[in-house]
């Protein structure tokens, strides 16, 4: 028959022995482990060369004279005849608005919408002092 007041006893030494094992074995073989990742790198070109593109340089005076690269232009006529001009320019090329401080924001504005109105992407503002 069972014995009811009888206490099981757990025997966890096989468990712990086991354990040790598995402790050292991965502290002899973990220096040695050694991850890779294997990368694809696109190929270079050692023919193409990276151009420099002049950026366009854009002066507007307070008078309203506007300059572009040394060309001279009305500013009521301005994008009109910045469209036909810009057809001779890079369009990925930056193009640097300088402004006069006195001058009206609306004419800068105007300027820079003629600007994007004939296809550049990248413009920067400044003032002259």
């Amino acid at each position: 028959m069972f014995d009811w007041d009888e206490k099981p006893e757990l025997n966890i030494t096989p468990l712990v022995d086991v354990m040790l094992v598995l402790l050292a074995i991965l502290m002899v073989i973990s220096p040695n482990i050694i991850y890779e990742e294997l990368i694809r790198l696109p190929k270079g070109s050692a023919q193409k060369e990276l151009s420099k593109i002049p950026p366009v340089k854009i002066n507007i005076t307070k008078d309203g004279d506007v300059t572009v690269n040394n060309e001279s232009f009305k500013l009521d006529t301005f994008s009109d005849n910045f469209n036909l001009y810009a057809q001779t320019l890079n369009t990925d090329a930056t193009v640097l608005i300088s402004a006069d401080q006195s001058l009206d924001y609306g004419r800068v504005m105007a300027v820079l919408g003629a600007v994007k109105q004939a296809g550049f992407r990248e413009v920067s503002l400044a003032t002259i002092g």
